[in-house]
């Protein structure tokens, strides 16, 4: 914080409407204000980082230094650095708190569960270790060129081939042709009506064809008939008849599952219905959508977690931490050269903010993990037993633990990641709004979204709990939430309103 003084002197001007003179004088103003360093403000922006965006802001670095560079593990020590590389350069680990302080074991832990940091880990489950074979196919081929290479197998005259190929063109990404046809006629002639109704007959062919074609369902105009035309390729079987039944006119019944009107309307017993309603269900009302393209998202954990000696540890994670140092040779050009005539003013500076960036990259994995530390000592329960015992957690609570300020502690847990043997979690997850109890305590959202899914979960399908029943569960164990909390955590959660939850 600055304080500066400034003289304001007033100059003397006549007013030609008024004849009014000013009167001169002098004033002294004092005024504050915050003044960032350039050093500074480059901390500020790489903790708001995440470790990929921090990654490309070293490439930019070490493309515009030259007095920058990687520290490949096996060389040398750089110039000037000392301490800061040695610490970029192996992975740090939280002390515990009590006075028996211990090293932290290599190769192992008390709950025998160890973590693979050699690349960038997604946020996919552990347990599936293959993509399905659609994820395969959208990798490799798209929609139109799987069915462009079927169509080129066909015996189909050129002209029939031609709109098969003109209607697959017209497809959206889930497999539908949304525009009816007589509107792509208007993409192709503008003649009379003549002309118009053959062409249009003809379409009717192509589409025909292209329903023929894989993946079934291919080419449907709405819903019902894309379901119908999977059906229509199952084998002959009662359930597949009434299933066809109700496609064709019960869709919205069964959607709302008003199954007392569908069993009235087609004459079926619960065991028939159930058995249709299965086979629907099996059915893909995207087909399309196997093939296009997966966006994938990279997640780098920042820090793991892990047990030893029964207290949950904090540490960096090695591959997410650049390894920087100076190079040797500008350093040693500088250090011959030291007070010369100026002629290496500019390599001084890159030196100047080469060392800069080290150390702020530094202090924002340090920052990093003494914030991680904190979370994850106030939220032990929850790596323990899951999101049913998250606490309530605030930034300001984090903030006086670690005496920064709150505005710091949002930037460190935006985009920032935590791998524990439950999962990879943002370390903005652990914050949470809170909800009271009857005994004065305070339940985390996170702990009551748990207990509601699980509540769900184990539920009767024929009875499934209303969102005032589930309040009224909460509240026998405690908790005190209104129904319209339950519906919104509910709707959170993906959870269907309790009349789309009924089973036959």
């Amino acid at each position: 914080m600055k304080v500066c003084a400034g003289f304001i002197l007033a100059s003397i001007s006549e007013c030609n409407d008024c004849n009014h003179a000013m009167r001169q004088g002098l004033q002294l103003r004092l005024s504050q204000h915050l003044a960032l360093t350039p050093q500074l403000q480059q901390s500020i922006r790489l903790l708001q980082l995440s470790t990929l965006e921090l990654n490309a802001e070293i490439d930019q670095a070490l493309q515009e230094n030259p007095l920058l560079e990687r520290d490949e593990p096996g060389e040398p020590a750089a110039f000037g650095l000392g301490s800061a590389t040695d610490a970029l350069a192996t992975p740090q680990t939280v002390a515990p708190t009590d006075s028996d302080e211990r090293q932290e074991p290599r190769g192992g832990d008390d709950e025998g569960w160890g973590m693979d940091f050699s690349g960038s880990h997604g946020q996919r489950d552990p347990n599936d270790d293959d993509l399905d074979s659609g994820e395969s196919q959208a990798s490799s081929t798209s929609l139109r060129e799987y069915l462009g290479e079927q169509l080129a197998m066909t015996q189909l005259p050129d002209r029939e081939r031609a709109l098969v190929g003109f209607l697959i063109e017209a497809l959206d990404e889930d497999g539908y042709l949304t525009q009816p046809l007589d509107e792509l006629i208007d993409l192709l002639v503008t003649e009379d009506d003549e002309v118009r109704e053959a062409l249009l007959e003809e379409l009717g062919i192509a589409l025909r064809h292209l329903q023929n074609l894989d993946p079934p369902g291919i080419g449907a105009r709405n819903a019902q008939e894309c379901l119908s035309l999977q059906l229509k390729c199952l084998p002959d079987s009662a359930a597949r008849k009434l299933a066809l039944a109700i496609v064709g006119d019960h869709l919205n019944h069964l959607a709302a599952r008003d199954f007392a009107r569908i069993k009235k309307s087609l004459g079926c017993d619960d065991d028939e219905l159930r058995a249709a309603q299965t086979l629907i269900h099996s059915l893909n009302p995207r087909p399309g959508a196997q093939y296009a393209p997966i966006e994938t998202r990279y997640v780098v954990p920042d820090v793991a977690v892990k047990k030893l000696n029964g207290q949950w540890r904090v540490s960096l994670n090695r591959d997410a931490m650049p390894r920087l140092r100076i190079n040797r040779l500008y350093a040693d050009i500088l250090r011959r050269h030291r007070g010369g005539n100026g002629s290496s003013a500019g390599l001084a500076s890159q030196l100047q903010e080469a060392k800069w960036l080290i150390k702020n990259v530094q202090q924002r994995f340090d920052t990093i993990l003494r914030v991680s530390q904190a979370i994850v000592d106030r939220q032990r329960a929850f790596f323990d037993h899951g999101e049913v015992a998250m606490r309530p957690l605030t930034l300001r609570e984090i903030a006086e633990t670690v005496k920064l300020h709150e505005s710091t502690i949002s930037r460190v847990t935006t985009q920032k990641y935590l791998a524990s043997p439950r999962g990879i979690y943002e370390l903005k997850y652990f914050f949470g709004s809170h909800v009271a109890t009857d005994t004065g305590g305070a339940a985390s959202s996170t702990a009551i979204r748990a207990l509601i899914k699980q509540l769900v979960g184990a539920e009767n399908g024929k009875k499934p709990l209303s969102d005032a029943r589930l309040a009224e569960i909460l509240g026998e164990q405690g908790i005190v939430v209104a129904r319209r909390t339950v519906a919104k955590y509910r709707e959170l959660l993906g959870i269907p309103p309790v009349n789309l939850r009924k089973v036959l």
